[in-house]
Protein backbone atom coordinates (compact mmCIF):
# COMPACT_ATOMS: atom_id res chain seq x y z
CA UNK A 1 0.00 0.00 0.00
CA UNK A 2 1.45 3.35 -1.06
CA UNK A 3 1.14 6.52 0.99
CA UNK A 4 1.37 9.85 -0.82
CA UNK A 5 1.21 12.82 1.54
CA UNK A 6 1.55 16.52 0.92
CA UNK A 7 -0.09 19.88 1.32
CA UNK A 8 -1.56 19.63 -2.22
CA UNK A 9 -1.89 23.40 -2.31
CA UNK A 10 -3.14 22.89 -4.99
CA UNK A 11 -2.92 19.33 -6.22
CA UNK A 12 -1.44 19.28 -9.73
CA UNK A 13 -0.50 16.92 -12.56
CA UNK A 14 2.94 16.33 -11.04
CA UNK A 15 1.40 14.76 -7.95
CA UNK A 16 -0.69 12.44 -10.12
CA UNK A 17 2.32 11.52 -12.25
CA UNK A 18 4.28 10.57 -9.13
CA UNK A 19 1.43 8.40 -7.89
CA UNK A 20 1.01 6.64 -11.23
CA UNK A 21 4.75 5.97 -11.53
CA UNK A 22 4.87 4.53 -8.01
CA UNK A 23 1.87 2.28 -8.58
CA UNK A 24 3.46 0.86 -11.73
CA UNK A 25 7.09 0.61 -10.60
CA UNK A 26 6.37 -0.73 -7.12
CA UNK A 27 3.35 -2.84 -8.11
CA UNK A 28 1.17 -1.29 -5.46
CA UNK A 29 -2.42 -2.43 -5.18
CA UNK A 30 -3.63 0.64 -3.30
CA UNK A 31 -2.56 4.27 -2.92
CA UNK A 32 -3.67 6.52 -0.06
CA UNK A 33 -3.46 10.23 -0.87
CA UNK A 34 -3.25 12.16 2.40
CA UNK A 35 -3.44 15.98 2.50
CA UNK A 36 -1.69 17.54 5.48
CA UNK A 37 -3.76 19.18 8.15
CA UNK A 38 -1.67 21.63 10.17
CA UNK A 39 1.80 21.39 8.64
CA UNK A 40 4.57 21.82 11.20
CA UNK A 41 7.19 22.41 8.47
CA UNK A 42 5.53 25.00 6.29
CA UNK A 43 5.08 28.20 8.24
CA UNK A 44 5.22 31.86 7.29
CA UNK A 45 5.60 32.19 3.52
CA UNK A 46 5.59 28.42 3.16
CA UNK A 47 2.30 27.94 5.01
CA UNK A 48 -0.73 26.55 3.19
CA UNK A 49 -2.62 29.30 1.39
CA UNK A 50 -5.94 27.50 1.56
CA UNK A 51 -7.87 25.69 4.27
CA UNK A 52 -7.42 21.99 4.89
CA UNK A 53 -11.05 21.49 3.86
CA UNK A 54 -10.46 23.14 0.47
CA UNK A 55 -7.28 21.16 -0.14
CA UNK A 56 -9.02 17.92 0.79
CA UNK A 57 -11.89 18.80 -1.57
CA UNK A 58 -9.47 19.48 -4.44
CA UNK A 59 -7.78 16.13 -3.90
CA UNK A 60 -11.16 14.37 -3.97
CA UNK A 61 -12.04 16.14 -7.23
CA UNK A 62 -8.67 15.26 -8.77
CA UNK A 63 -8.98 11.59 -7.93
CA UNK A 64 -12.61 11.39 -9.03
CA UNK A 65 -11.70 12.90 -12.42
CA UNK A 66 -8.98 10.37 -13.23
CA UNK A 67 -9.77 8.32 -16.36
CA UNK A 68 -10.73 4.71 -15.81
CA UNK A 69 -7.67 2.49 -16.18
CA UNK A 70 -5.33 5.43 -15.58
CA UNK A 71 -3.35 3.46 -12.99
CA UNK A 72 -2.98 -0.19 -11.96
CA UNK A 73 -3.73 0.50 -8.29
CA UNK A 74 -6.76 1.78 -6.43
CA UNK A 75 -6.48 5.43 -5.33
CA UNK A 76 -8.19 6.67 -2.18
CA UNK A 77 -8.32 10.01 -0.39
CA UNK A 78 -7.66 9.78 3.35
CA UNK A 79 -8.45 12.70 5.65
CA UNK A 80 -6.56 11.29 8.64
CA UNK A 81 -4.32 14.36 9.02
CA UNK A 82 -7.05 16.89 8.27
CA UNK A 83 -9.25 15.31 10.95
CA UNK A 84 -6.48 15.19 13.55
CA UNK A 85 -5.84 18.19 15.78
CA UNK A 86 -2.33 19.60 16.09
CA UNK A 87 0.69 19.38 13.80
CA UNK A 88 0.70 16.75 11.04
CA UNK A 89 3.72 14.60 11.82
CA UNK A 90 4.31 11.80 9.31
CA UNK A 91 5.49 9.43 12.03
CA UNK A 92 2.15 9.83 13.85
CA UNK A 93 0.24 9.21 10.63
CA UNK A 94 2.21 6.05 9.95
CA UNK A 95 1.58 4.82 13.49
CA UNK A 96 -2.15 5.36 13.03
CA UNK A 97 -2.13 3.57 9.67
CA UNK A 98 -0.14 0.71 11.15
CA UNK A 99 -2.79 0.32 13.87
CA UNK A 100 -5.53 0.46 11.25
CA UNK A 101 -4.07 -2.04 8.78
CA UNK A 102 -2.15 -4.33 11.11
CA UNK A 103 1.44 -5.33 11.72
CA UNK A 104 1.81 -7.45 8.58
CA UNK A 105 0.55 -4.93 6.00
CA UNK A 106 3.29 -3.51 3.76
CA UNK A 107 3.19 0.29 3.93
CA UNK A 108 5.25 2.32 1.43
CA UNK A 109 5.84 6.02 2.07
CA UNK A 110 6.40 7.85 -1.23
CA UNK A 111 8.89 10.73 -1.06
CA UNK A 112 10.32 13.11 -3.62
CA UNK A 113 14.00 13.99 -3.73
CA UNK A 114 13.26 17.37 -2.12
CA UNK A 115 11.78 15.57 0.89
CA UNK A 116 14.74 13.19 1.08
CA UNK A 117 17.10 16.15 1.39
CA UNK A 118 14.97 17.53 4.25
CA UNK A 119 14.34 14.21 5.98
CA UNK A 120 16.62 14.83 9.02
CA UNK A 121 14.48 17.86 9.91
CA UNK A 122 11.35 15.72 10.23
CA UNK A 123 9.93 14.89 13.64
CA UNK A 124 11.32 11.50 14.80
CA UNK A 125 12.38 10.71 11.26
CA UNK A 126 14.56 7.81 12.40
CA UNK A 127 11.39 5.91 13.34
CA UNK A 128 9.82 6.06 9.87
CA UNK A 129 11.42 2.82 8.69
CA UNK A 130 10.12 1.03 11.78
CA UNK A 131 6.65 1.70 10.42
CA UNK A 132 6.96 1.65 6.62
CA UNK A 133 9.23 1.29 3.63
CA UNK A 134 10.37 4.47 1.87
CA UNK A 135 10.21 4.74 -1.93
CA UNK A 136 11.95 7.83 -3.29
CA UNK A 137 12.03 9.46 -6.71
CA UNK A 138 13.68 12.49 -8.27
CA UNK A 139 11.45 15.55 -8.55
CA UNK A 140 11.83 19.01 -10.01
CA UNK A 141 15.52 18.66 -10.96
CA UNK A 142 16.55 17.94 -7.37
CA UNK A 143 18.96 14.98 -7.53
CA UNK A 144 18.88 11.94 -5.30
CA UNK A 145 22.55 12.30 -4.47
CA UNK A 146 24.41 14.68 -2.21
CA UNK A 147 21.88 13.87 0.49
CA UNK A 148 22.56 14.64 4.16
CA UNK A 149 25.12 12.17 5.59
CA UNK A 150 22.57 10.55 7.90
CA UNK A 151 20.26 9.85 4.95
CA UNK A 152 23.10 8.59 2.75
CA UNK A 153 24.14 6.24 5.55
CA UNK A 154 20.59 4.97 5.96
CA UNK A 155 20.26 4.37 2.21
CA UNK A 156 23.53 2.42 2.18
CA UNK A 157 22.27 0.26 5.03
CA UNK A 158 18.61 -0.15 4.05
CA UNK A 159 18.63 0.42 0.28
CA UNK A 160 17.23 -2.37 -1.89
CA UNK A 161 16.76 -2.90 -5.62
CA UNK A 162 13.13 -3.90 -5.09
CA UNK A 163 10.65 -3.98 -2.25
CA UNK A 164 11.09 -7.17 -0.21
CA UNK A 165 8.22 -9.18 1.20
CA UNK A 166 8.20 -7.31 4.50
CA UNK A 167 5.89 -4.75 6.13
CA UNK A 168 8.54 -2.03 6.63
CA UNK A 169 12.21 -1.22 6.97
CA UNK A 170 13.69 -0.70 3.51
CA UNK A 171 14.39 2.07 0.99
CA UNK A 172 13.89 1.71 -2.76
CA UNK A 173 14.17 4.17 -5.64
CA UNK A 174 11.78 4.47 -8.57
CA UNK A 175 11.58 6.64 -11.67
CA UNK A 176 8.84 9.02 -12.68
CA UNK A 177 8.55 11.00 -15.92
CA UNK A 178 9.80 14.59 -15.61
CA UNK A 179 6.92 17.01 -15.03
CA UNK A 180 7.73 20.71 -15.08
CA UNK A 181 5.31 21.97 -12.46
CA UNK A 182 5.50 23.20 -8.87
CA UNK A 183 2.79 24.26 -6.47
CA UNK A 184 4.68 27.47 -5.67
CA UNK A 185 4.76 28.55 -9.33
CA UNK A 186 1.12 27.54 -9.73
CA UNK A 187 0.07 29.71 -6.80
CA UNK A 188 1.95 32.66 -8.27
CA UNK A 189 0.14 32.22 -11.58
CA UNK A 190 -3.22 31.94 -9.84
CA UNK A 191 -2.49 35.04 -7.78
CA UNK A 192 -1.94 36.94 -11.05
CA UNK A 193 -5.36 35.86 -12.25
CA UNK A 194 -4.06 33.17 -14.61
CA UNK A 195 -5.59 29.70 -14.75
CA UNK A 196 -3.05 27.10 -15.98
CA UNK A 197 -5.60 24.39 -16.71
CA UNK A 198 -3.05 22.10 -18.34
CA UNK A 199 -1.25 21.79 -14.99
CA UNK A 200 -4.35 21.06 -12.90
CA UNK A 201 -6.52 17.93 -12.85
CA UNK A 202 -9.99 18.28 -14.42
CA UNK A 203 -12.48 19.92 -12.10
CA UNK A 204 -9.85 21.58 -9.91
CA UNK A 205 -9.73 24.86 -11.91
CA UNK A 206 -13.49 25.21 -11.56
CA UNK A 207 -13.28 24.61 -7.80
CA UNK A 208 -10.51 27.18 -7.43
CA UNK A 209 -12.52 29.75 -9.39
CA UNK A 210 -15.75 29.06 -7.50
CA UNK A 211 -14.01 29.57 -4.15
CA UNK A 212 -11.84 32.50 -5.31
CA UNK A 213 -8.75 30.67 -4.03
CA UNK A 214 -5.16 31.96 -4.32
CA UNK A 215 -6.16 35.47 -5.33
CA UNK A 216 -3.65 38.14 -4.37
Amino acid sequence: MGILGGSFDPIHVGHLALGRAACEALRLDRLLVIPTGESWQKTGKGAARTSAADRLAMVRIALDSRPQGDSPCRWEVDGIEVDREGPSYTVDTLRALRRRFGETAALVLLLGSDQMHNLPTWHRWEELLDLAHIAATQRERIPLHGLPPAVESLMAERGRDALPDAPAGNIVLFRMPPVAVSATALREQLARGEMPRELLPPGVPEYIASRSLYRA
